[in-house]
């Protein structure tokens, strides 16, 4: 059994600062400060005349500083689990020049959201959706909250729909693991993905991409067990 969401929070409750680090972003996933450049980037170079963004599983909000610094004065709607990681997010969020922002507490699962956004990120927190029904109906959702001409953009953990493949990317993130804290630290995270996380192929969600309608899919970058994409309704 995964865990569920009530577990999920309270690790999350303990773990605000791993999660509040601009410079090095989430340090157990690789290349997680250029996954947040990308991705802003791209949020700028599809939707410069965002007003409106909503964060989904803001952690302590890296990727909320990172699209105020391409867009000053944003208006930001934060979601996650932890009461902690959105006070975090949104006292920096604040201090960083952001127009109006709305926290709320919640899981994306059952998190209905008004519409009228611009720009839609999910970074880390996509992979624990559970069954394909979960995926479809939170895609769908973040779908339907996006003006024409939004953009939604993914960084995340993906599965591998060939065992082998899977194997050599899982050696990859073991390595890169034990190079950031040794063969502990990679047990640690391995075992925290195997109790925590249910992801899917980076294929997968580029088909429900499509199939919910999105009209522009791209991929900005992969490596490993990651990968950075998006696109645009």
């Amino acid at each position: 059994m995964k865990a569920t969401a009530e577990e999920l929070r309270h690790k999350f409750d303990r773990d605000v600062e791993r999660f509040s680090d601009l410079d090095r972003g989430h340090v157990a996933a690789m290349d997680s400060p250029l996954a947040m450049e990308l991705i802003a980037s791209a949020a700028l170079a599809v939707t410069p005349h965002a007003r409106r963004a909503l964060d989904v599983g803001c952690g302590g909000g890296n990727y909320a500083l990172k699209l105020l610094q391409k867009f000053p004065g944003l208006d930001l709607t934060l979601l996650d689990l932890s009461e902690g990681m959105l006070e975090r997010a949104k006292e920096r969020a604040v201090a960083a020049g952001a127009g109006k922002v709305e926290t709320v507490q919640g899981d994306v699962r059952s998190f209905l959201p008004q519409g009228g956004y611009q720009i839609i990120v999910a970074s880390a927190v996509l992979h624990h959706l559970r069954g394909e029904d979960e995926w479809r109906q939170v895609f769908r959702r973040l779908y339907d909250a996006l003006e024409p001409g939004g953009s939604f953009w993914i960084y995340d953990l993906v599965d591998h729909e060939i065992p082998q493949i899977a194997e050599q990317m899982q050696k990859l993130h073991g390595d890169y693991l034990i190079s950031q804290g040794g063969e502990e630290y990679r047990e640690q995270i391995f075992t925290r993905i195997s109790e925590d996380d249910t992801p899917r192929s980076l294929q997968f969600q580029l088909n429900l991409l499509k199939e919910r309608g999105f009209s522009h899919i791209d991929v900005l970058h992969k490596t490993a067990r990651f990968a950075a994409f998006g696109a645009v309704k």
